[in-house]
């Protein structure tokens, strides 16, 4: 993908300012677009799908037991799993994740019972015979799981969607400016991040007079820290109302594109934002112009906010 370090200007105080940032931002979103386009039909997104593809999704429950056994964790799978599919193999002495894992058989139709608790309870069913009942969820098992972080063997393919570039200075600038676009910043030590892979959250409270809370992942990569405090300044200024599921992808592309873009205006390479709204966007590209609006809005507001600072 093309970088994007070389692209960034500066809106002087004229009264086109509004009209050449717009335009501007526009440009940038039609080039974001086409990134998007390259990233999935490149051998390395492909490749990463097909492993994602290979892990499974996991009730809230059982999401909720793996972050309170392992609040590291990324990705996890049984140690037959790792051994046959990814060619790893859990390393001695790593104690397992410990989930409920559905069972599925032959299911009377009437109590719902698998055919020895059928014949166990008072039901009284016997149109057919067992060998006839279809397959359904009788309850459930404890299961052991691994994460990747327990096992050794062949890499797992991950996308390069890190910013790069100057950005020591505009760390402490976005953090300054934080009050002014209305969230309170904490940047949290590595060994005592507690949300996974995640580089950032937007933390939303209850009470409307209190800013939600953003909290990054320190690390050594400047520009990928300021990225990621962009990325979710942007969801506290755009979905702190937004509370259906359903919508997480787009926002995740919304946040994503203004990160992008006020990245980019900082000079620093963005490009790996291609990646990271493939990920979540899946075929339709174009959904990222359907929101230019507040994605453009947004990215001005910080930029605004950020210089002013």
């Amino acid at each position: 993908m093309a970088t994007t370090s070389d692209s960034s200007v500066s809106f002087k105080e004229t009264d086109t300012r509004h009209d050449e940032m717009h335009s501007t931002i526009e440009a940038w979103i039609d080039d974001l677009v086409d990134h998007v386009d390259d990233a999935q039909a490149s051998d390395e997104f492909q490749e990463w799908l097909d492993v994602q593809s290979r892990f499974h999704d996991y009730s809230h429950r059982n999401t909720l037991l793996i972050n309170l056994q392992c609040p590291e964790a990324t990705k996890v799978a049984g140690y037959n799993t790792w051994r046959n599919e990814f060619d790893r193999h859990v390393q001695e002495g790593e104690s397992a994740i410990w989930i409920w894992a559905p069972i599925i058989t032959k299911q009377c139709p009437k109590c719902e019972n698998s055919p020895s608790y059928h014949e166990q309870s008072d039901c009284e069913y016997d149109e057919t015979s067992p060998d006839e009942w279809s397959k359904g969820l009788v309850g459930f098992k404890p299961t052991s799981v691994f994460d990747v972080s327990q096992t050794e063997g062949e890499p797992i393919p991950e996308l390069e969607t890190e910013a790069t570039g100057d950005a020591d200075d505009l760390v402490p600038t976005l953090t300054d400016a934080a009050a002014d676009i209305g969230v309170t910043v904490r940047i949290v030590d590595a060994a005592e991040w507690e949300h996974g892979d995640a580089k950032g959250v937007c933390k939303y409270r209850s009470t409307r007079d209190l800013q939600p809370v953003v909290e990054a992942r320190a690390r050594s990569n400047q520009a990928d820290l300021a990225v990621t405090l962009i990325h979710e300044f942007a969801h506290a200024l755009l979905h702190a109302d937004v509370t259906d599921e359903a919508e997480r992808a787009k926002r995740e592309v919304e946040a994503e594109a203004v990160a992008y873009i006020v990245g980019r205006y900082f000079d620093l390479d963005t490009s790996g934002s291609a990646f990271y709204v493939a990920a979540w966007q899946g075929d339709d590209s174009e959904a990222i112009q359907e929101r230019l609006g507040r994605i453009s809005s947004t990215a001005q507001e910080i930029i605004g906010k950020v210089v002013e600072d």
